[in-house]
């Protein structure tokens, strides 16, 4: 199988080792080349061009792995391309014209956006017991940071980090109906090299159907935080409340409880769940290279996935409801100002994945 990977940096290098182990493990065989705007320190073939990749080297699959602030542009040049492509989240920035990348892709055969926290086994279990007892959704809160000051990469800002919480609450309840953005209270500030004033934090009061739906997202979080509490009603008007809990402490490890409360106020745990994955080689990959074991045999065999596939369509809904956040957010007057001294200093490319991701 051939694979073209966009962007080797932190994220491209996480999608090279995902898929070489999944390749190993499932017995297909992987070429894998990169293109990027500079040599890396890699063995990989690098290309130069994203014309020359597709006429010469031919990829079976694509993995868009740049900056967000490039996804269009990327996307874009693949006009006319039959094979599948992942792209990172989100797929595109409020200020990208999402009817001109919808028209690029119209020839895939496949694609996918990157919505790792779907391949959480503790994600899965809630919307099983969801589906399975018919629960509906009565309100839902999200807590979803991590600090990205002073980081090397550029970004759209908090859009690319509150995309997850918010797939989450609609994906885990998918009947509940559409999304209608109510209120948002925004912060900006210089903590990208993106500009002095980009939208780094956003507050927000919505409604999924019927259901309130709050919930707070940051890039400037002081410690990296990921949570979703939900309140549901059962057919005998029960309530149940449930807490999901990821990359705590560690990436990838991540826990589910649902419990509800007694006459008393006792709480009872209806179930509780907890995952710790160590494969060797995999550190911060696990869920990822779920995504990319269904990708890869799909392609392979079409197997079907275990998962279905973010798709093109739920990604360009999924852009539309945060370029809605982007432009309701009444910002608070003043920009926080984290450089005060004369020369920014930079997280550097080799940080560690935990500080990095």
């Amino acid at each position: 199988m051939k694979v073209l990977i966009i962007g080797l940096g932190y994220a491209g290098l996480r999608w090279q080792h995902a898929l070489e182990y999944v390749g190993r493990t499932c017995g297909v065989g992987m070429s894998i080349a990169y293109l990027d705007r500079r040599e890396r320190p890699s063995t990989l073939e690098r290309i130069g061009t994203i014309e020359q990749a597709l006429e010469a080297f031919g990829p079976d699959l694509i993995v868009v792995s740049v900056n967000d602030v490039s996804h269009a542009s990327v996307l874009g040049q693949l006009r006319g391309y039959h094979g599948f492509v992942i792209c990172e989240k989100p797929l595109a920035t409020p200020a990208d014209e999402l009817g001109s990348i919808d028209t690029a892709l119209a020839s895939l055969n496949g694609f996918a956006l990157n919505l790792v926290e779907r391949y959480s086994a503790a994600s899965q279990t809630l919307r099983e017991w969801v589906a399975r007892h018919r629960w509906r959704l009565v309100r839902a809160h999200f807590n979803w940071g991590k600090d990205r000051i002073n980081d090397y990469r550029p970004t759209c800002g908090v859009t690319s980090e509150v995309i997850h919480a918010l797939d989450l609450v609609n994906w885990i309840c998918p009947i509940e109906g559409r999304w209608s953005v109510d209120e948002v209270i925004g912060v900006r500030s210089d903590f990208s090299i993106s500009g002095p004033a980009v939208l780094d934090t956003v507050m927000v009061g919505a409604t999924l159907g019927e259901a309130p739906v709050t919930g707070y997202s940051s890039f400037v979080h002081v410690v990296r935080q990921r949570t979703v509490d939900w309140s549901f009603v059962d057919d005998q008007a029960h309530v149940i409340h449930a807490r999901l809990t990821f990359d705590t402490p560690c990436w990838d490890h991540d826990h589910l409880r649902i419990w509800m409360r007694d006459s008393n106020g006792t709480p009872l745990t209806l179930h509780e769940t907890s995952e710790a994955p160590s494969k060797p080689g995999l550190e911060t990959l696990h869920k990822l290279s779920r995504l990319c074991r269904d990708v890869v045999l799909w392609i392979a065999s079409r197997r079907e996935p275990d998962l279905p596939f973010a798709d093109l369509n739920t990604a360009i809904e999924l852009q539309r409801l945060l370029n809605t956040l982007e432009t309701r957010a009444k910002a608070i007057a003043v920009p926080a100002h984290y450089n005060r001294a004369q020369d920014r200093v930079l997280l550097a490319e080799d940080s560690d994945l935990e500080t990095l991701g």
